[in-house]
């Protein structure tokens, strides 16, 4: 695997379908959201003062051949929006590298920036939407625009059996995707719970349903980490 910092020179997919991760970090076709990255390039905007922020889309990391894709919503703002890296510097991140070091996917337990070393093995990471958005929340127009990266991410991993959607919104995208590709007859048909497992006619995937990894989630309880241990034991039994 190569050094996942070198993002200009990373190419996915098919000649058909090219993607490079310059690519993703170069877009700017959510206004909102492209204005939102430049203030944190700001000093008086950063969480972490003595940190130079990355402050514009976050495209995916991890093995191109993996079997294991996990979707989260969006960067965080004192996170992948300043490590560059999706789930590295926050929260969340802790818990997931955390859980995919116990289960074997990762190197090493901590996730601190895009030069710690860190090499995953047989999952992918990423975020239905690719830039951060102002309290966390993207609009509706925002997710729709930024299905296309997830899409084109979704073509060049062409290993991939099980998707892992972190939260409902990430749920959400993916479905809207299995419904563009005909595969799914309306969006309501899949509710969300967290360990749902879900297929669809048509389709060599399944999806798997979590609660986010959220610190809210840790720390209210909604979430745990025997929860997390037993989740991905069940992904494990369904890649076989």
């Amino acid at each position: 695997m190569g050094d996942p910092s070198r993002v200009a020179f990373f190419f996915f997919g098919n000649m058909q379908n090219r993607i490079s991760k310059k690519e993703i970090a170069a877009c700017t076709l959510c206004e909102r959201l492209s204005a939102y990255c430049r203030t944190f390039d700001r000093a008086e905007n950063r969480k972490i003062a003595d940190s130079t922020y990355w402050a514009k889309p976050v495209p995916g990391f991890g093995d191109g051949s993996a079997q294991l894709l996990i979707i989260g919503l969006a960067p965080g703002a004192h996170g992948a929006n300043r490590t560059g890296r999706p789930f590295t510097g926050d929260g969340a991140g802790d818990v997931l590298y955390r859980a995919l070091f116990r289960h074997g996917f990762a190197n090493r337990e901590t996730s601190l920036d895009r030069h710690d070393g860190m090499r995953l093995d047989n999952v992918y990471i990423t975020n239905a939407v690719k830039c951060v958005p102002p309290q966390n929340r993207p609009t509706a127009a925002e997710k729709r625009a930024c299905l296309k990266w997830l899409d084109r991410e979704i073509a060049f991993l062409h290993g991939v059996k099980i998707v892992l959607a972190m939260g409902k919104d990430a749920f959400d995208s993916y479905v809207r995707l299995e419904k563009a590709a005909g595969r799914v007859p309306r969006l309501n048909a899949y509710p969300f719970q967290h360990g749902g497992v879900y297929h669809f006619e048509g389709s060599d995937k399944t999806l798997v349903a979590t609660y986010h990894f959220s610190r809210y989630n840790m720390n209210t309880g909604v979430l745990t980490e025997d929860m997390i241990d037993a989740l991905f034991q069940r992904v494990r039994a369904l890649l076989g």
